[in-house]
């Protein structure tokens, strides 16, 4: 007893007197930690340097304030931004034919262009004293979203210029001379722009593009200047072909020292007019099936003045630091828009069609398989709009959370994948026939250019989420790397000193609290709540001091082995994502009055993504490399076992169940998904059929009854079936008209399309005044 008594006095003597800290402990811990440093490149520093940390920081804490999380002001659209949606928003949704758009025009109609233009869709990034709308991200997801579920291809055009590009460039950091011309003729449409970034050997590593220009003299209107030569390459380009002015991304070179004593400048970004001598927009893509226009641009030895350079000569080199900072639009809003749509619009229609269509008697939403893949569509979809809207609180605060929209980006357009799919299950052939009353076919195709633009969904889970996660939300690692960074050691050794204390504190606290919790059940932590949902905070809880202990072993034990070492850091970062997804339900759940119809679809999605979590760090600790150390994890993180199982079935069950009823909750989970009461249209059909058939679902009865009496033929339906009924007494005049119009919609809305010989095979599916050709088409 003696012995340990004087051992703890020695380390707190050793901790408390800074020169012997200083020289037993922080002096060789600092050295391996400068040993262990992963190498980061320039274009990695910034990346990690840029952004806010926002709640990811919190839940990297191993401390989460939950009453903060809850405490945020739900986002709300504006009066102008309300009155925008009501008309020019409704009036857009309503002139969509995507159909026409994608399979027989391959572009947005004329009419379509000029009026976005006119009403300054392109502009809602722009602010009000450059003509733009100067909207909230709250809108700007909003109108997307909305889009989306009409046509991906207009949302596509939409979103490009209030995302990444000239406009949100300029916005930040153009000079005043280059505001005052360009951002009042993008916001009214005079000017199209576009952004090119990618190129051939320049993906997700856009630090290795290839394009260059050299800082020379040359000769522009009839004079020498100084100025820049050209070179690039670049596709994928999305409103390239349209384009009148090119946002340019270029390595930048000053081999005559004409800017300076710096030779190797560094990534730049210039706007060009397209029409300038050299610029040439290439051939067109088609990205899968998809009408949004997209393409190459190339430039040979094409020469610009310096104050093309966005920003001017002041920001030469600083163009990867911009993007980074400005790619919160494409990853937190444009993106998981679609997403979300994808979401709204398959909860919708797959509980109309489930209901609608029906075999041996009964909606095939009453048998447990379709159940299943539909209780995943609804709850999957109450997680998407609950990250949409809390990720776009964080933007709307102002913040650029680099981490928080990498989660969001990759996660959703996975997820829309996920509900997509499922949909498509469900509907089997009706999904699989293209025409104008396939509402899901070119989404289904689409969702793969989500996957894979802003960042390849791949690398962004294995290098950003957790890459960036570590060391920007850690609450120490980040000083600790730029104290050992500092060129003046001994003052870097006395800041390192500084934090390593505190870091010290942090870990230890970690283990032991990471192990109380588990020992406990998390029944002691904190919660803000009460009710069903309480012990989810709890749980969350434990789960954020878990990843913060895994975390702090990980970056001791595998320093800069961890950055290569891209399937163990990206399970830490799927904990990470995870518990943001659980954070998003949870807030949305409190913030919409605590509905207990919802509680299915929360208790869906909050264990869900537990169970996640949990699958996460088996799979971390039984892949960690070293096995002693990853087995003392695994008892600290579950020393009693990991018990978050999947929900269960009935949740599943209750959850399609719900999807099968109208009212307030349905609409609450699909607003966003458009559709207009028209037999003609795409998922006005399906919606028109599922109501009117759940109107008369005791007249049905009745029927069947009938038939199995054999009173009524099986093998009638529509007009027939209405007039059989009407004459054996079973309905009376009113309610056989009232079937007879179910019953047409019934039949329209589990048809599928077909089209005459010839029409498809020299797609004349539009006659000249562009009414689709009814009569070479059989429903």
């Amino acid at each position: 007893m003696e012995i340990i008594i004087l051992l703890i006095v020695l380390l707190v003597i050793v901790l408390a007197v800074a020169e012997i800290r200083r020289s037993l402990i922080t002096k060789p811990v600092f050295a391996l930690f400068k040993r262990i440093l992963p190498p980061l490149s320039d274009t990695e520093r910034e990346a990690m340097e840029a952004g806010d940390v926002w709640w990811d920081g919190e839940l990297f804490s191993g401390r989460p304030d939950w009453q903060k999380l809850l405490d945020m002001p739900e986002p709300k659209l504006t009066e102008d931004e309300q009155a925008f949606v009501d008309n020019q928003l409704a009036k857009l949704l309503a002139m969509l034919d995507d159909f026409k758009i994608v399979q027989q025009d391959r572009d947005l109609p004329k009419q379509v262009w000029d009026y976005l233009r006119k009403e300054r869709f392109f502009a809602m990034i722009i602010g009000k004293e450059f003509g733009g709308l100067d909207f909230s991200p709250a809108a700007n997801s909003y109108i997307v979203s909305r889009i989306a579920t009409r046509s991906i291809s207009a949302a596509v055009t939409v979103m490009v210029p209030n995302s990444l590009g000239p406009g949100e460039l300029l916005t930040h950091y153009g000079t005043k001379q280059q505001q005052d011309y360009w951002l009042p003729r993008l916001a009214d449409g005079t000017d199209i722009p576009c952004f090119a970034l990618t190129g051939p050997e320049a993906g997700s590593d856009a630090g290795a593009i290839p394009d260059e220009g050299v800082i020379c003299k040359g000769t522009l209107d009839g004079e020498e200047v100084v100025g820049i030569r050209l070179n690039w390459s670049k596709r994928y380009i999305t409103l390239a072909p349209a384009a009148t002015v090119l946002g340019l991304a270029f390595k930048l070179y000053d081999p005559e020292g004409l800017l300076g004593d710096k030779k190797e400048i560094g990534i730049t970004c210039a706007l060009i007019p397209t029409d300038h001598d050299g610029v040439e927009i290439g051939d067109r893509h088609f990205p899968l099936n998809q009408s949004f226009l997209n393409g190459t641009t190339y430039g040979n030895d094409v020469f610009i003045p310096l104050d093309w350079i966005i920003g001017g000569t002041d920001y030469a080199g600083k163009g990867w630091r911009m993007l980074v900072e400005c790619l919160s639009a494409g990853r937190g809003i444009s993106l998981p828009a679609l997403a979300a749509a994808s979401g709204h619009v398959t909860q919708r229609m797959t509980g109309a069609y489930a209901y609608v269509r029906q075999q041996f008697g009964l909606p095939i939403g009453v048998f447990e398989g379709v159940q299943e893949a539909m209780g995943k569509i609804g709850g999957t979809n109450y997680t998407l709009e609950s990250m949409r809207r809390l990720t776009i609180n964080a933007l709307c605060q102002g913040k650029s959370p680099s981490v928080v929209t990498a989660m969001t980006k990759y996660h959703m357009t996975e997820m829309g994948r996920e509900v997509m799919e499922h949909a498509m299950d469900i509907h089997a052939g009706k999904g699989i026939q293209l025409g104008p009353h396939n509402y899901l076919g070119h989404s289904y195709m689409a969702t793969p250019v989500s996957i894979t633009v802003e960042g390849a969904n791949i690398l962004t889970r294995n290098l950003m989420i957790f890459g960036q996660g570590a060391t920007r939300c850690h609450p120490y690692v980040l000083e600790e790397m730029k104290a050992a960074a500092n060129p003046d050691e001994e003052q870097g050794m006395r800041d390192f000193d500084r934090l390593l204390v505190k870091h010290i504190k942090f870990a230890v606290s970690n283990v032991f609290g990471s192990l109380w919790m588990g020992l406990s059940g998390s029944r002691f932590n904190e919660t803000p709540v009460s009710g069903e949902t309480a012990r989810y905070y709890q749980h969350l809880t434990r789960m954020s001091r878990g990843l913060a202990m895994a975390s702090d072993i990980s970056m001791l034990m595998l320093g800069g082995d961890l950055k290569r070492k891209e399937m163990i850091s990206a399970r830490l970062g799927d904990v990470l994502s995870h518990l943001y997804m659980a954070s998003a339900v949870l807030k949305r759940f409190e913030e919409e009055g605590r509905q207990a119809a919802d509680l299915p679809y929360v208790h869906y999605a909050v264990q869900h993504h537990l169970h996640k979590i949990g699958q996460a760090f088996d799979g971390f600790f039984r892949n960690f490399p070293n096995r002693p150390v990853a087995w003392a994890m695994r008892v600290l993180v579950f020393p009693l076992g990991n018990h978050f199982s999947q929900p269960a079935d009935e949740l599943l069950q209750d959850i399609s169940s719900d999807m099968m009823k109208p009212g307030v909750t349905r609409d609450r989970h699909t607003f966003l998904c458009y559709w207009k009461e028209e037999e003609s249209d795409p998922t006005g059909h399906m919606e028109m059929a599922f109501l009117s058939m759940l109107k008369l679902k005791d007249v049905y009865k009745t029927l069947r009854k009938a038939q199995k009496r054999g009173e009524l033929s099986a093998n009638l339906n529509g007009q027939e079936l209405a007039d059989a009924a009407l004459e054996k007494g079973l309905v009376d005049k009113d309610t056989a008209e009232e079937l007879a119009r179910t019953e047409r919609l019934r039949l329209t809305a589990i048809g599928v399309d077909s089209f005459a010989p010839g029409i498809i095979e020299h797609n004349q599916f539009y006659t000249t005044k562009g009414d689709l050709r009814k009569a070479a088409v059989r429903d």
